[in-house]
């Protein structure tokens, strides 16, 4: 599946502000799920020197800097990425769960991806919640294991926009059981990392096709478990699958704090407004593999 993306964030400003400085992780991956065939990112207003870096976790970062007074910002990213069918995708073995707990390698190698982060406490909560689905469902493997986790948060929790913000917890959506995919993933992350399973947040774009053409569109959050053998398999708690070809994987983290899609600072008046605006449309051309 060929798709074009646009991601646009404007930033509109109560007075003139100066000495913005800025970093955005909006450049596909490239990896054995997916291939960024293009990728342009334009800032207005023009003039800055884009740069950028590879981060602790391996994504892509982008920075710049506009010294001179301004009163809107405006950053858009342009991708075409080919995403590889599942037919193509090799399949996830089969890897029992009784290796995990404990396991040297695992504890050594993704300490990251086990221990608590900015966004997910390990707490007690958790904790409970974890032991109660397992209660129930005994545990096998680590993809099983992590796709009843999943179902859980899934099948327990109600998607309300607005209900929670940039700045909840896991345990925070855990009392409320509402949110957005963002809530719906890092809820999931404690689930698996209490069970002894390495997982990390990513963040991306999922293409929804029937969805009206001229609307726009938004980022989309989902997990990443460890799976011996196989690597990193992808599972989107809001939707209760796995990540298939229609995910776009823009980049990974411990949990949000480490993804955010544009961050940065600024001297000068206060954001009166901020829109981010994203579309996601299929290229019917085909592209050789």
């Amino acid at each position: 599946m060929l798709l074009h993306l646009i991601h646009r964030t404007t930033f509109v400003y109560a007075g003139p502000v100066r000495d913005s400085f800025n970093e955005v992780r909006l450049r596909p991956v490239d990896d054995d799920r997916q291939i960024c065939r293009r990728f342009d990112l334009r800032v207005a207003p023009g003039g800055a020197e884009i740069r950028s870096y590879l981060d602790y976790y391996g994504n892509r970062v982008h920075y710049f800097d506009l010294a001179a007074a301004h009163n809107q910002l405006v950053i858009e990213s342009e991708s075409e990425v080919e995403t590889i069918p599942e037919a193509r995708r090799s399949p996830i073995p089969v890897s029992p769960t009784s290796a995990q707990p404990g396991a040297k390698s695992a504890t050594e190698l993704y300490a990251e991806y086990l221990a608590e982060s900015h966004y997910v406490p390990l707490a007690v909560e958790l904790w409970r919640e974890m032991q109660d689905v397992f209660a129930i469902v005994p545990r096998t493997d680590v993809w099983t294991d992590a796709q009843h986790l999943g179902r859980h948060v899934f099948n327990t929790f109600s998607y309300k926009p607005n209900t929670t913000g940039v700045n909840t917890l896991a345990t925070d959506a855990l009392a409320q059981r509402t949110g957005v995919c963002q809530d719906y993933a890092h809820v999931l992350l404690g689930l698996c990392r209490l069970a002894g399973l390495p997982a990390r947040y990513v963040s991306g774009y999922f293409f929804n096709a029937r969805r009206d053409p001229d609307a726009f569109e938004a980022s989309h959050a989902w997990i990443e478990v460890l799976v011996p053998g196989y690597g990193w398999a992808g599972y989107d708690p809001t939707h209760d699958r796995p990540a298939d070809e229609r995910y776009v994987k823009i980049a990974a983290g411990r949990d949000y704090a480490d993804i955010r899609p544009v961050s940065g600072t600024y001297r000068g008046a206060p954001t009166r407004e901020l829109r981010v605006e994203v579309t996601i449309r299929e290229i019917n051309d085909t592209v050789p593999a």
